[in-house]
């Protein structure tokens, strides 16, 4: 508490801070300034609406009023969002299961395959099921 500490005393004012207020001389009246054309300098304005934005800005604005205005049918607005890890993680397991053969696994199961034709037997070794991807595969099926 730092005024109550000091104590009751007060200094007394220095004697140049009082301040004389000047006196208006009335052959300098300030006339309002006239803004218009042939006026004055026009004052600052926000201009900010007419910049030319970066083209992220305006893609990512463009983006935003799109979504807004047009609705997206369910079955495409769920890539919209992120799945959590654990749900991540059983997807992916279940697409392991499905993985396309590798090169050498198509090449054993096709030589196994003439090999069999070969002896006269009757084939076994049918093409694995797999998960199709990409676009043409996924349009097509």
């Amino acid at each position: 508490m730092g005024k109550a500490a000091k104590g009751g005393k007060k200094l007394p004012a220095a004697p140049l801070s009082e301040k004389k207020k000047a006196k208006k001389n009335p052959l300098f009246e300030k006339a309002p300034r006239n803004f218009r054309l042939g006026g004055d300098i026009q004052p600052k304005r926000d201009l900010t609406r007419f910049v030319k934005w970066p083209k992220y800005v305006r893609l990512q604005r463009m983006k935003r009023v799109m979504l807004m205005r047009l609705k997206v049918p369910p079955a495409i607005n769920q890539f919209s969002m992120a799945i959590d890890k654990n749900q991540a993680s059983n997807v992916l397991r279940l697409c392991k299961k499905y993985m396309p053969e590798t090169r050498e696994a198509k090449k054993a199961r096709l030589v196994e395959m003439a090999q069999q034709k070969k002896d006269g037997q009757e084939v076994k070794s049918k093409k694995p099921q797999v998960v199709k991807y990409g676009l043409n595969h996924v349009t097509t099926l």
